[in-house]
């Protein structure tokens, strides 16, 4: 065009001078024709917006409206002198007609979009913004020829546009200082949380951008140590409810077309989850990526611009007015550049943190939601590991998938550049980069096997350290740590032998990928050269900018390969668990106008429906009546518990019909307990009524308990109820369900863990016919045959069947099994009953003619009686460390752990690691130092010596010394990567091996105090960094740290007048490293330490689940899950944030390295060779990429670090006393008697707290059999705990066989002594397994041992026999059959002493008398203390002790218990020194 004619002279001329055609045309129409094209699509996306609450009218809005309007108000001006000017045929320009209409139309369309921007609530325009920004840039040149135009010319040619101009340059200038700041929020945005709102939420767009608005939280955390509250809440747009919502409405579908295509008959097909998070997700990431491609284009401007001023270096006569804009657009192409790659990372990392989130939340969702069949394939260590692990790798890999693309696009168009500058010469280097794709082909395929495995293995071991945490007690009753941490070994060496496999290849792709950039270089010269060619200084140096340009896309390969092949298997392990099945809500109907709040009829039920799942109830007719109380009773494993998941819809209906009408009230066989206060357990969710609430308390007889509790109701309970006793946690799991006013409550045996005095009061103020709850409908599972007087029906369970249901006197009257049974073990049952009893009841029970068997008493004793003692928290808060990261560590001689992990590493081996790498990065300097002499050659630029003899040697010799370092680059590579891989694996497996150790050796009060979810996340997550994240860290900022040494070396060494500038901006780099580490360190610590909860609630939630669904509770811990996520990734969030303040901080000063190295070259022309100026010019266009990924590489390693602090601070745990003293080792035939002597004894539970054993002195002969009774929280179990030294001595000792057992070592003691605990703890694994973990006794032996705790007939009946597999903790074995389990191992690990601690709690009467005479044939030469309610367990002992507060009273009873009979009533003789009040409270 006519227009762009003089654009040559311009650019030819010593000073440029813009024409007025040119000023009125691209300086006008570029900013307006930005605004008016992207209105076409900015307008109609802002109406559809989802916010709708206008922004309020402030100042700000009136204030751009009306410099709008006065721009608009100078555009008519001009255009009115223009129209002036024709009609008085002054022939003025056609652009000063145009131009002013373009403005006008602009500007008012700029109040426009303002307009429509304030009534959908945005409070900043980044459009607006540009477009200002824009116009300001575009006015540069305008000003510049006006002020030559008032400098050199007088008059002014047109001073009415001189004025109008600078008029309209200054309301433009004021725009675009207005539109730095945002305008007043709408409504919506204010702040719901308890923590400031997100500061971006409020921030303009050029804060945004420039990340100025972290700028408060950096200062906070560089003035002190950053807490919880002074991090703001989570943006809006992140929190889970608002990511889940449009994830889970689309994985819905997902489902339903896979089920419709499977109802075609079609091959059915797994449901898509990249499919779903693609259609959800890839909006958002598409703009991200957008910002990526822009970063990718104006990463290709440098080269260019280095050609330029290598040309202006070598041409004396060029303008200096060039080299400075060269060098202003150094300058401003960085920046940019950086700006678009920070908004890269900021939207690609938020998004992947709303990726994780609502994979989180629909993983939770789905263990709350999946059925039994489901739940048989995957473990609480196992669903962990999907939250912990494999959601951590989506959320990488979103943030880094534009990898995928952006390496072949930077890739083909480096290419495309060097195919101009060297010709064909470059297809030398191409061939290089493809014969590498097969090589990462197989890489890839390899890594992807081993990634599947290694997962796999992970997911085994935290399975089973979970196993091995939930029965850490019965693992030290039975001395048995070493044995499972074999077990748990056995796998971490399998996971570290893949591991090592994974990091050989890892080393073969990182020498790869590392020398390819070089080889291609190489390649590409020497054939260059080779064909003839001369290689100056603009070839050689702006050739190999764009390698380097090719080396991080080249290097970046391996971590492509890397997250693709994680983000494959996690994603496939996540979508197959998101696609197992559901609870069948069909499986029970809610008909409200049904006649009967509870109808079974004709059911079948299962607890899977697979081939192996055989019904367990069968042809099942029930009809539960209003307001009736309902008991079910049975022998052990005869579907009473079962009868009660069936209505409630947790077993799978096969058959039948099942309608509940109503609300559902709970209370399971092992009550369930959260941690969280007593009151808290209660009101689960429920507003709180005061007189309600004391009701409730009163009726469950919680009274007594809640004064000895530190808090009274707002005490802390710990894990899984750690400081309550079994009694206390039954009596908080009714009294939860009573508070909850439910219509039907199903009750599934709660009075078995309670004393007989309190469990008549609960049933008189709670279950029975003048209860709470006489006027709600009631299923009462029990053994207490003394309250079936009192019930409307009985309804008896038998293999499975109903066998016998009506009401009491009916079926004593049919004179049936159950009517014998019951008159044979009801004198057993008699003495449990209160005197008080009244005469009705005691009629019935004496024409009673059969006592029923039950499943699951529970009768659990105090475990820790002195927790009530113990301070209101009982579950502190995770700890984390402040400042730097150090923290004593006995493996070191230093503190800190970079020194932690160096020693794991071997000190050696860190140093030759650190070697390696920089004899590698001064190979790499020296080969292009090489490169620039050989390009300044005098000889070699005399291309008429061309063709002789010693031009070729010459030139032979510099590619040979170039190809020599190179060689040497790739030596040093291998070398430091196959060191690495095995130094790195060795350090992992050490660190597991330290933590793992220390936790088996903590004592229990550490696990008393301790979320299994906190130790298993060490376990899960810090593990997983430390195996794969922080070797792939440590060679990363190995490498951009070098590489930013390196950089400044040769820019020195090239222009020595940049040190003038180099010293003060290293010195600016260290202090904003400074002010930004403690926020980014401290940051990450918070965000591990609240990472925790979200798994311990997890676990605490699937423990809960049948509860939970009772409830109907679903929602509201969904919602607990989501905050407690919420709560953690506004940390992270803020973790990030501050990296890309910091990040944009540093490339910023990059920028400024750029700008200074043009700068010198410029200013050095005449002394600067073309040669030192591209060498230059070449690193300094590395150093931005180097600056952010060494800031990026420093606090990425200096948070990941915090795992190998979290690992040792585990590592580190006082541990409990040795588990062997070789120099007070007993004898093998130790304890050959059996006597047990306690000596002025006392003992707590923990150091500060009161002694639950006072003073006791006694003595125990040999063999001698021995009752402990006493009331809930008297110190029964704390005895046998003593015994353990699970407990230590306070003050006193214990001897045994006159052995102080203090002196021996833990494993020689409990060796050799044998307890039945109170709670039955199976492992998954075969039942040989649970009974025989060492494999020390034959088959033989363990069918006798199962015969003796008459559990054979069971075992026989199974499938597999021994090898049947136990579910996680037992789960597919009723809580009877655990327990006969774990009498049957008792059985076989035969001592001269054995405690049984409640042995038969959980077994009927009639098995409980079996038990009792085995244990009286097998042990009778062994010494017995048994603890327990039932008066029959204890009645032949030698002695009994009445134990009260801690210590026995009065004198022990002497003798057994003898039975009388009289006409009038059934009681238990006794000796007259225990009144039958006192012996009455201890039944």
């Amino acid at each position: 065009m006519a227009l762009f004619q003089n654009c040559t002279v311009i650019w030819d001329a010593p000073h440029p001078v813009f024409p007025l055609c040119f000023q009125d045309s691209a300086c006008v129409w570029g900013p307006c024709g930005f605004l008016l094209l992207t209105s076409v699509f900015y307008l109609p996306i802002i109406n559809f917006q989802y916010l709708t609450n206008p922004s309020p009218t402030s100042r700000l809005f009136v204030a751009k409206q009306v410099i709008c309007l006065l721009l608009v108000a100078v555009a008519l001006a001009n255009l009115f002198k223009t129209a002036f000017e024709m009609s008085n045929h002054l022939n003025p320009p056609i652009l000063s007609l145009i131009s002013p209409i373009v403005q006008a139309v602009t500007f008012l369309v700029v109040m426009l979009s303002i307009h429509f921007e304030r009534q959908k609530g945005f409070i900043t325009s980044g459009v607006l913004f540009i477009f200002w920004t824009l116009f300001a840039v575009a006015g540069i040149i305008p000003f510049y020829s006006k002020v030559l135009e008032a400098v050199h010319e007088h008059p002014l040619v047109d001073e009415f546009r001189f004025i109008t101009f600078f008029l309209h340059y200054a309301l433009v200038l004021v725009q675009l200082i207005l539109c730095c700041f945002t305008d007043s929020a709408p409504r919506m945005y204010g702040n719901f949380s308890n923590r400031e709102m997100c500061p971006e939420v409020s921030a303009s767009f050029i804060s945004r951008i420039t990340f100025f608005w972290i700028n408060s939280l950096v200062r906070t955390g560089y003035k002190k140590s950053l807490k919880e509250e002074d991090v703001w809440a989570l943006n809006p747009r992140d929190i889970t409810s608002n990511t889940f919502h449009p994830f889970e409405k689309q994985w819905k579908k997902e489902l339903q077309k896979c089920n419709w295509k499977a109802s075609l008959k079609k091959a059915i097909p797994d449901p898509s989850l990249f499919a779903t998070l693609t259609k959800v997700y890839g909006p958002t990431l598409l703009i991200a990526h957008l910002c990526k491609f822009v970063c990718d284009l104006l990463t290709f401007v440098g080269p260019m611009l280095q050609s330029l001023l290598i040309e202006y270096t070598e041409t004396p006569d060029m303008p200096e007015w060039k080299g400075y804009l060269y060098a202003a657009l150094f300058f401003i192409t960085t920046v940019l550049t950086s700006v678009f790659f920070h908004q890269l990372f900021h939207i690609g990392m938020t998004l992947g943190m709303r990726v994780k989130a609502a994979l989180i939340a629909a993983i939770y969702k789905k263990a709350l939601t999946m059925s039994n069949e489901a739940r048989k394939t995957s473990t609480v260590g196992e669903i962990v590991n999907l939250m912990s692990v494999d959601a951590q790798r989506m959320q990488d890999v979103v943030g880094y998938l534009w990898m995928v693309w952006s390496s072949p696009l930077q890739i083909v168009i480096a290419v495309y550049m060097l195919w101009n500058i060297m010709g064909p010469s470059v297809l030398a280097g191409l061939a290089v980069m493809i014969l590498l794709i097969p090589i990462n082909g197989v890489l890839a395929s390899i890594q992807r096997k081993l990634q599947i495995q290694q997962m796999h293995l992970k997911d085994q071991r935290i399975k089973l350290m979970n196993e091995v945490l939930g029965g850490i007690k019965v693992l030290k009753l039975y001395a048995w740590e070493l044995s499972f941490k074999d077990k748990v070994n056995e796998i971490r060496t399998k996971e570290m032998q893949t591991l090592k496999k994974y990091a050989y290849l890892g080393a073969v792709g990182t020498f790869t990928w590392t020398c390819a950039p070089f080889l291609v270089t190489l390649a590409s010269f020497a054939t260059y050269v080779l064909l003839g060619n001369n290689l100056d200084a603009d070839t050689a140096f702006v050739s190999l900018s764009l390698f380097n340009i090719l080396r991080f896309p080249i290097n970046m390969m391996p971590n492509m390969v890397s997250y693709m092949v994680t983000a494959s298997v996690s994603i496939k392990r996540i979508g197959r668990f998101l696609a197992t099945g559901d609870i069948d809500l069909k499986n029970v109907l809610h008909n409200s106008r049904a006649d009967a709040p509870i109808t079974v009829e004709n059911g079948n039920f299962a607890w899977g429906m697979g081939e192996d799942d055989l019904p367990i109830l069968k042809d099942i007719d029930l009809q539960v009546k209003d307001n009736s109380l309902t008991a079910v009773v049975g022998a052990v494993g005869a579907g009473k518990s079962s009868l009660i998941s069936a209505i409630l819809g947790e077993m799978e209906k096969i058959t039948g019909f099942v309608n509940v009408r109503g609300t559902t009230a709970y209370v399971p066989q092992q009550a369930w307990i959260q941690n969280a206060s007593l009151r808290d357990n209660i009101l689960f969710g429920k507003d709180f009524d005061a007189q309600k609430y004391n009701k409730v308390i009163e009726a469950c007889a919680l009274g007594p308990d809640l004064e000895i509790l530190p808090g009274g109701d707002m005490t802390e309970i710990g894990e899984k109820g750690i400081n309550l006793s079994g009694g206390q946690k039954q009596r908080v799991s009714l009294a939860r369900a009573v508070y909850h006013d439910c219509d039907i409550y199903l009750l599934d045996d709660p009075l078995s863990a309670v004393d007989s005095h309190v469990g008549k009061h609960i049933f008189d103020h709670v279950v029975g016919p003048e209860g709470l709850l006489r006027k709600k409908t009631r299923i009462l599972v029990t053994h207490g045959v003394h309250w079936l007087p009192k019930v409307d029906e009985v309804v008896v369970i038998l293999n499975g069947k109903i066998s016998e249901k009506g009401s009491y006197e009916e079926l004593v009257s049919h004179d049936g099994a159950f009517a014998q049974f019951l008159k044979q073990y009801l004198l057993q049952e008699a003495s449990d009953n209160d005197e008080s009893e009244d005469e009705e009841s005691r009629r019935k029970r004496h024409n009673t003619l059969r006592q029923t068997s039950l499943l699951g008493q529970k009768t659990v004793e105090e475990k820790d009686p002195d927790k009530n003692k113990d301070k209101e928290r009982l579950v502190q808060d995770e700890t984390s460390e402040v400042g730097r990261v150090r923290i004593p560590c006995r493996y070191l001689t230093r503190d800190t752990f970079y020194m932690a992990y160096c020693k794991a590493l071997g000190v050696f081996m860190a140093i030759f690691l650190l070697l390696s790498f920089l004899v590698y990065q001064a190979a790499s300097v020296a080969s292009n130092i090489w490169l620039s002499a050989w390009t300044e050659d005098s000889y070699l630029k005399n291309e008429s010596l061309s063709n002789t003899t010693q031009y070729g040697k010459r030139r032979d010799m510099y590619l040979g010394i170039y190809g020599a370092l190179g060689i040497a680059q790739a030596f040093f590579v291998l070398l430091y990567a196959m060191v690495a891989a095995v130094s790195q694996v060795r350090a992992a497996a050490k660190l597991h091996e330290y933590m793992l150790h220390n936790i088996l050796r903590s004592p229990m009060s550490f696990f008393d105090t301790t979320p299994i979810g906190r130790i298993l996340n060490r376990f899960s997550r810090d593990i997983e960094t430390v195996d794969n994240l922080l070797p792939q860290l440590i060679r990363s900022w190995l490498n951009t740290f070098f590489s930013v040494v390196s950089t400044i070396a040769v820019i020195s060494y090239s222009t020595p007048i940049f040190l003038s500038v180099i010293i003060p901006l290293v010195i600016i780099y260290y202090f904003v490293q400074r002010f930004y580490i403690p926020t980014s360190r401290q940051l990450k610590r918070i965000e591990s330490t609240t990472r925790s909860p979200i798994y311990v609630h997890f676990s605490e939630t699937v423990t809960g689940a049948s509860t939970i669904r009772a409830f109907d509770a679903q929602h509201r811990f969904i919602n607990q899950s989501e905050d407690k996520v919420d709560h953690n990734l506004s940390f992270y969030f803020a973790s990030i944030a501050s990296n890309r303040w910091l990040g944009f901080r540093l490339e910023f000063i990059g920028a400024l390295v750029v700008a200074s190295a043009a700068i010198f070259a410029v200013v050095g022309k005449s002394t600067l060779s073309g040669g030192l100026v591209g060498l230059s010019i070449s690193y300094a266009l590395q150093v931005t990429s180097s600056l952010n990924w060494m800031v990026r590489m420093t606090s990425d390693l200096e948070t990941n670090i915090v795992s190998v602090e979290r690992i040792n601070e585990y590592s580190e745990t006082p541990p409990e006393a040795d588990w062997y003293v070789q120099r007070s080792a007993p004898p093998i035939s130790w304890p050959d008697e059996g006597k047990v002597a306690f000596e002025d004894y006392s003992t707590r539970y923990r150091p500060g707290m009161d002694l639950v054993l006072r003073g006791i002195t006694a003595n125990i002969a040999a063999g001698e059999k021995v009752g402990i009774v006493g009331r809930t929280g008297a110190g029964k179990s704390s005895l046998t705990m003593s015994l353990f030294r699970i407990i230590e001595a306070a003050g006193g000792s214990i001897t045994i066989d006159g052995l102080n057992v203090s002196h021996l070592g833990l494993h020689q003691l409990r060796s050799k002594l044998t307890i039945l605990p109170q709670d039955p703890v199976l492992f998954a694994g075969t039942l040989r397994m649970n009974l025989d973990p060492f494999d020390q006794y034959t088959d033989d032996k363990l069918w006798d041992s199962l015969k003796n705790a008459h559990l054979s007939e069971f075992i026989k009946s199974l499938a597999n026999g021994l090898e049947y597999e136990c579910g996680e903790g037992g789960q597919n074995l009723s809580v009877g059959q655990r327990q006969l389990v774990c009498l049957a191992r008792t059985l076989l690990r035969k001592t001269k002493i054995l405690i049984l601690d409640e042995a038969t709690a959980a077994v009927d009467l009639e098995t409980d008398e079996l038990i009792q005479r085995t244990i009286r044939q097998v042990f009778a030469s062994c010494t017995i203390l048994t603890i327990a309610h039932r008066l029959n367990t204890i009645m032949d002992n030698d002695r009994s002790w009445f134990w009260t507060k801690g210590k026995f009273v009065n004198s022990t009873l002497q003798g057994p218990f003898c039975r009388i009979r009289t006409a009038s009533s059934t009681k238990w003789q006794r000796t007259p020194t225990l009144c039958l009040e006192d012996l009455l409270l201890v039944l």
